[in-house]
């Protein structure tokens, strides 16, 4: 080993090195590429940093002077990047190594100029660490190594494009480090396609999991869950503590709840900034918090020395969730206690998780409020404050107190004021406990009235109860029964509380404006009226065989399409219509014959072809009528365009003479089939040369908005 790194260790205060530490230091595997294996809290940290070493330094003991990079180790999350860098820089600390970070969320100004600046080792999460390698600030030419710490995570979270990015940036014949929980397939195909030859090592054995930590699992009942975390707290006096929730409204809850009852708490989740995480994990090491609330995210790679108790407020997801939680206790040979909260609903679900994570746990009960008491009294006896030397002036002041108080006063005075510095204990029920159900007591002698709403005027009883309450000057147990019928509804009052109801409610009896109440002689009965269902706000369906009245002015209906069988309407007759004056005012038209209706149109508006305003079409329903893209003829409201019931005639007699004369019979119709033919609906261009059917009685006049022109036909 090199002597510089391993003054740094004995310093640190390292007598023998952990199973995985050794197994990587191998003077064999000096220059291979490994595939580690090993389970939280064995070393690896120090053991990839020892790895490196010689292929860094090689035979000295200096690092040249900091220019390129020539060792990357990325890491899944910002707080296990930040614990790398603290562990490196103390083992490279005299062999004058410079390491830097490269971590999302902190600055990336500060970082580009550390990198320009020179380093040794840089530290990172792979999304930054790609961005400063695609703008040109991370330059890895002169890499020799590269170490993926926790790789299992990193793909899990979803980083597999980022690490193949990194790796295909390195030069070729680096050495390529991979420290993982677990290998599972994905791992496996990733150092095939990006590590030479690579070695396997594994630290993993077939004993049970985690040798130095002692799994509870407190059984409690459903509203003490949070209680028991509390007794819990108090009755271990962790120096350092964490509470795993599973969302980040439960880590706000409980630190509130905590904070209230007295405990150091900070919080640790995904909402939190950078800067914010940071301290937190720093308040916990400097001893200024002692119980940290945090969810999954704080679950890898966090490394507090003091930790002393791990507990599971909510279970985790997966047994591997159970492993890593509990792996920050317990580390580097300490022993720690991990503790799961199992309500009875979540019985079942950590015992599969225990089972699944091969480990046997302890199922006890959460200390209880006099073992919380006892506990404190046995810490009491063994303060060292009892061996420590006394001052003049505390001997004095003891015999004044001697003087005024007896011994037992003063001793029970000293329990009392120690007692007051810790947060009380909670009283949990027994989990196997039921809760017993209160039967309800007999309502009384009562009296029963009768309300002018029901079930058909949406009456409800969260809607009545109020109302009573409120204006009959009632409380809600002298409101017995409600019970809601079509159409009135009846409710029990207690006979004592009548005479205050009927004084409230005055001689109309009038609840609410439309709301009466009645009182009755005697209970309803309520077997005798059948009920009926609520209606639902939907018009019931009409009976078959029922139609519309139809009104004078009503057009026929056009055939449905969904009944092929109904008959088409008949068309009305144009042989001999009735003769109609032409100042008599057309109110409605018939339909045609092909189901198309005709369309009030504005007389004095000429439609607006291709041809321009006023130019009507050259044919018309097949017959031609004068030259192709004529003029039309006639004065504005004298005769009709053509001949009596040719263009200009419509089927209620437009274009007849003033003198209210019998009609000729109009010209066949076109056949809807005839897609060449049909009606042009109002507003929309025709084709050209067709003429409105207005157009004949009064003629040209101004011409609609749009009609291709704005000067008005010339009349013929």
């Amino acid at each position: 080993m090199i002597q510089a790194l391993a003054d740094a260790l004995s310093e640190r205060g390292y007598e023998t090195l952990t199973a995985v530490q050794e197994a990587v230091t191998n003077p064999d595997l000096q220059d291979k590429d490994l595939l580690v294996s090993a389970q939280t809290g064995s070393g690896k940290t120090v053991g990839f940093g020892l790895a490196i070493a010689p292929t860094l330094l090689g035979e000295a003991e200096k690092m040249e002077p900091a220019a390129e990079p020539l060792a990357l180790i990325v890491a899944p999350t910002r707080e296990l990047a930040l614990q790398v860098m603290r562990e490196l820089g103390w083992l490279y600390a005299k062999a004058g190594a410079r390491v830097t970070t490269c971590i999302g969320g902190m600055d990336m100004r500060d970082e580009r100029r550390a990198l320009e600046r020179g380093t040794h080792i840089v530290v990172g999460t792979p999304g930054r660490l790609r961005d400063h390698i695609q703008r040109g600030s991370l330059d890895l030419g002169s890499l020799r190594a590269i170490v993926l710490d926790e790789a299992d995570e990193m793909l899990d979270l979803g980083f597999r494009e980022d690490l193949e990015f990194m790796l295909g940036e390195a030069p070729e014949d680096k050495r390529t480090l991979l420290f993982s929980a677990t290998v599972p397939q994905m791992i496996a195909k990733l150092a095939q396609q990006y590590q030479r030859d690579a070695v396997r090592v594994t630290t993993l054995t077939g004993d049970t999991q985690h040798a130095d930590i002692a799994y509870q699992a407190l059984r409690v009942a459903q509203q003490d869950a949070e209680n028991a975390i509390i007794n819990l707290l108090r009755f271990h006096d962790a120096q350092n503590a964490i509470v795993f929730a599973n969302t980040r409204a439960m880590v706000n809850r409980l630190t509130a709840r905590l904070t209230n009852r007295g405990f150091s708490v900070v919080a640790l989740s995904g909402e939190l900034s950078q800067n914010e995480r940071t301290h937190a994990l720093q308040a916990m090491r400097d001893g200024r918090a002692r119980v940290c609330v945090a969810t999954d995210v704080a679950a890898r790679g966090i490394d507090l020395p003091m930790l002393e108790l791990v507990i599971h407020a909510e279970l985790p997801s997966n047994a591997e969730g159970l492993l890593h939680r509990s792996g920050r206790t317990g580390r580097a040979g300490r022993k720690g206690i991990s503790a799961l909260i199992v309500p009875p609903k979540v019985t079942k679900k950590a015992e599969r998780l225990l089972k699944f994570a091969k480990i046997e746990a302890d199922w006890i009960l959460a200390p209880s409020a006099d073992d919380i008491l006892r506990k404190d009294e046995e810490r009491l006896l063994a303060d060292p404050v009892w061996e420590a030397e006394t001052t003049p002036e505390q001997e004095d002041f003891a015999a004044r107190l001697l003087e005024l108080y007896g011994p037992e006063k003063i001793a029970a005075a000293y329990l009392a004021l120690h007692r007051a510095r810790l947060s009380a204990p909670e009283d949990l029920a027994d989990p196997d406990v039921r809760p017993e159900r209160k039967e309800r007591k007999p309502f009384g002698p009562s009296v029963w009235f009768a309300l002018s709403v029901g079930r058909g005027d949406r009456a409800e009883p969260r809607w009545l109860l109020p109302l009573l309450c409120r204006v009959g000057n009632l409380d809600k147990d002298a409101i017995g029964a409600i019970r809601i019928q079509q159409s009135e509804s009846f409710v029990e009052l207690a006979e004592a509380s009548v005479p205050g109801f009927l004084a409230a409610i005055g001689e109309g009896a009038e609840l609410q404006e439309g709301v009466t109440a009645r009182q009755l002689d005697s209970a309803p009965d309520f077997a005798a009226a059948p009920r009926k269902p609520a209606p639902t706000g939907r018009k019931p369906d009409r009976p078959q065989g029922h139609k519309k009245p139809a009104r004078p002015d009503d057009r026929p209906r056009s055939t449905p399409r969904s009944d092929p069988k109904a008959e088409a309407p008949v068309a009305p007759k144009a042989e001999a219509p009735a003769p109609i004056a032409a100042e008599a005012p057309v109110e409605r038209k018939p339909k045609r014959p092909d189901g198309e209706a005709h369309r009030e149109r504005r007389p004095g508006k000429p439609s607006a072809g291709k041809d321009g305003p006023g130019k009507p079409k050259a044919k018309y329903a097949g017959k031609p009528e004068g030259k192709p893209g004529g003029k039309p003829t006639g004065k504005p409201g004298g005769k009709p365009f053509g001949k009596p019931g040719g263009a200009g005639a419509g089927p209620k007699g437009r274009g007849a003479k003033p003198d209210g004369g019998p009609r000729k019979p109009a010209a066949p119709k076109a056949q809807a089939s005839d897609t060449s033919k049909r009606f042009t609906p109002p507003g929309a261009a025709g084709k050209p040369g067709k003429p409105r059917p207005g157009a004949a009685r009064k003629g040209p006049g101004k011409p609609r908005k749009g009609a291709g022109g704005n000067e008005p036909p010339r009349r013929g």
